[in-house]
């Protein structure tokens, strides 16, 4: 398998994509929200386009399985699987909030091995594939070089559900609040995490995260040279050699 030709096609899928999720945003009717869970929105743009990718990438590898945020395909592959997020930031786009990507990764049995984020109104594709690299629109990215965490800023979000465990998590918050150089709360960990590959943030780190959430961003950020951990309630990732805060 040529992952490098597979990301090209992958790129293609997730513009094209795109620009049907833009177009609808222009116009977006809000009364036509459905909600999951508390606080937990989607809507038909998500259907659609989640519907529109996982034809696409038929496509692209037939033998592959889905695993979706919106459940739009139960297809299980034997050995590769697609993981996809079709409107990561569906808050923002609902509320008509500039930031709002697509996230696509492919998993071969156990492993990780090709990650899209397309930032759609900043029209930024960053991708990434097994030992090929991570690019931001075709040009080579690396994650952040600042030499300590008080240079560093650090990209978060805040949960909207499953409180029980907020008190470890504001701890970290409450640390990183008094030494790094500054926190960003931009809404969409697929960006969050295509920026720590890409060097706009030093680190970044969440609570409650899913497989599509952060799948596609984590071969961004290994390929860039950074590393990730995963912890009972904090995802947190940093540049290789800097994870410094207590997590417990």
């Amino acid at each position: 398998m040529n992952l490098e030709n597979l990301t090209s096609e992958v790129i293609s899928l997730s513009k094209e994509v795109g620009a049907f999720i833009r177009f609808e945003g222009q116009n977006f009717d809000r009364n036509r929200v459905e909600y999951k869970g508390l606080h937990d929105m989607v809507s038909y743009v998500d259907k659609t386009a989640e519907e529109k990718l996982v034809k696409g990438l038929s496509k692209i590898l037939p033998e592959a399985g889905f695993v979706t945020e919106e459940k739009t395909s139960s297809k299980k592959g034997d050995k590769y699987h697609w993981i996809i997020d079709p409107l990561d930031g569906t808050t923002n786009f609902i509320h008509g909030i500039p930031t709002f990507s697509i996230s696509i990764a492919l998993q071969s049995d156990e492993e990780l091995v090709l990650g899209v984020v397309y930032e759609i109104n900043r029209d930024e594709c960053f991708s990434a594939w097994k030992d090929g690299g991570a690019y931001l629109n075709g040009k080579p990215i690396s994650v952040s070089k600042a030499p300590e965490i008080e240079k560093y800023i650090i990209g978060n979000c805040f949960p909207f559900y499953e409180f029980a465990d907020m008190e470890p998590y504001l701890n970290v918050l409450r640390e990183l609040m008094q030494k790094c150089h500054g926190i960003r709360r931009i809404g969409s960990a697929a960006i969050d995490l295509a920026y720590v590959a890409s060097g706009r943030f030093d680190g970044y780190f969440e609570y409650n995260l899913n497989s599509y959430d952060v799948a596609a961003g984590i071969v961004l950020v290994k390929e860039a040279g950074g590393m990730y951990l995963i912890l009972k309630v904090v995802m947190t990732v940093l540049p290789e050699g800097k994870l410094l805060l207590p997590m417990d």
